[in-house]
């Protein structure tokens, strides 16, 4: 256990002086902050609008075009907000006093993919699902899938009782085979309070670099649940959030003589940023969570507690340059994270103790580069791993270590419609020693609306 959580330390303190080191190159001598090329990618997507005024064209005044940007502003800034999430709609109806915004808006999507070398039975691309006895019918396959094309609607205002206010839905054609319409957001945001069903507390994914695949790290976090938040920024810079969400936990009783209860006992989540640039941030965050099980032989509930930490960070040291990076790790966390959550590891059964259940350590981590040629060229590189930690005493047929590799180069023939492809490379490693790798090229067409 102390060896894991120095690993875990050690790796915190590397990317916390990774920041530090960003953070400084990131101001020039003069004090003014730099313009990065992904902030001119999304600045020329805010200007990709067309605005429908409700009741009447007002006058173009300055405070007017301030109250206009504002209201963009709100639909592109988003702690929550990654790569592959929709842009704000190309048209906007907006009230005359540009108090109140509504858009409709999706994206039309669609991957194709090329494995070889075992492929993956799945459109993401996850290590945890690399096959390990090779099957010689399965060692190549192509593979296309429209998931992902997706639907929103947003509302955006202002009132004089309750303040600023937000509606959100969004639904993706990504639930059976990968085309039954599915709902993926839907909340409702008042000043500081969001209350509906939204992405965790517990994750970042704007410190994720793009990829293709959707899947992505496989160490991420990515967990979508109801969940009721408050989240307040000072200063600009400093952002704190706390949460109480919905648990989903994942147990193992495949040895027998254990049952899982009914999850009693929400999730509690939090998390401190700070800011020092548009995207830029460094960010702290936890859960801890409670899991019960029921020894069947001795007639008695039991409750652990699981727990994760992550620290995770993305800066532009140049114009061109984005680094992304994470690092989490816990006990009965798994469920939470890309790989691990395939299988079922918040608690799993104690060597030699029939009826008994812990919460095993995992521990994981990412780095990501993004290099832009043009605001609309980039490519960017990602590596994770996911480690898997329990106690002496399992399978050797058992995951123990997974690796991700994906390389891209994605292009923005406009605003509104995006190409790229990918190559990713994944390795799973059981507990034995045995590994297996796989391979896969992946194409992306989208259109955006």
């Amino acid at each position: 256990m102390q060896k894991h959580l120095l690993k875990l330390g050690a790796l915190s303190a590397l990317l916390l002086s990774g920041v530090s080191t960003l953070t400084a190159l990131e101001s020039p001598v003069a004090g003014l902050p730099t313009t990065s090329l992904v902030d001119s990618q999304q600045d020329s997507l805010m200007a990709s609008h067309k605005i429908v005024y409700i009741d009447g064209r007002p006058e173009q005044t300055q405070s007017h075009l301030d109250s206009v940007r504002n209201i963009l502003d709100n639909f592109y800034y988003d702690q929550f907000r990654h790569f592959s999430d929709p842009d704000a709609p190309y048209f906007l109806f907006m009230s005359r006093d540009a108090q109140l915004a509504m858009g409709i808006g999706g994206c039309v999507r669609m991957r194709g993919w090329y494995d070889w070398g075992g492929a993956i039975p799945a459109n993401g691309f996850s290590p945890y699902l690399i096959p390990m006895t090779p099957d010689p019918t399965n060692q190549k396959k192509f593979g296309t899938t429209p998931a992902g094309t997706c639907l929103f609607f947003r509302v955006i205002g202002r009132n004089k009782a309750i303040g600023q206010y937000q509606l959100y839905i969004e639904a993706n054609f990504n639930g059976y085979k990968g085309s039954d319409f599915h709902l993926k957001k839907a909340y409702a945001i008042v000043n500081d309070w969001t209350i509906g069903y939204a992405q965790s507390t517990f994750s970042d994914p704007s410190a994720e670099a793009p990829t293709i695949d959707a899947s992505g790290a496989n160490n991420k976090l990515s967990k979508t649940s109801v969940l009721v938040r408050w989240m307040h920024t000072m200063k600009k810079r400093w952002t704190v959030a706390a949460s109480v969400e919905t648990p989903a936990s994942q147990i193992d009783n495949s040895a027998g003589g254990t049952e899982s209860l009914s999850n009693w006992m929400p999730d509690f989540a939090a998390f401190m940023q700070y800011a020092w640039g548009r995207s830029e941030h460094v960010r702290l965050s936890g859960i801890v969570r409670t899991l019960s099980y029921r020894d069947i032989a001795a007639a008695k509930n039991h409750n652990k507690i699981g727990w994760g930490l992550q620290l995770s960070a993305t800066a532009h040291p140049l114009p061109q340059l984005t680094l992304y990076g994470a690092v989490n790790g816990g006990a009965g966390y798994e469920s939470l994270s890309a790989d691990l959550s395939v299988g079922n590891y918040d608690l799993v059964q104690a060597p030699g103790k029939p009826g008994e259940l812990y919460a095993p350590y995992a521990l994981g981590w990412y780095l990501g580069v993004q290099y832009n040629f043009l605001p609309n060229l980039f490519s960017s590189v990602t590596y994770s791993q996911s480690r898997y930690l329990p106690r002496s005493g399992v399978t050797p047929d058992e995951y123990k270590l997974g690796q991700y590799l994906a390389a891209n180069l994605i292009w923005n023939l406009t605003p509104r419609i995006q190409t790229g492809i990918e190559y990713d490379w994944g390795q799973r490693r059981n507990v034995s020693g045995e590994h297996k790798h796989s391979q896969r090229i992946g194409l992306l067409a989208q259109f955006s609306f």
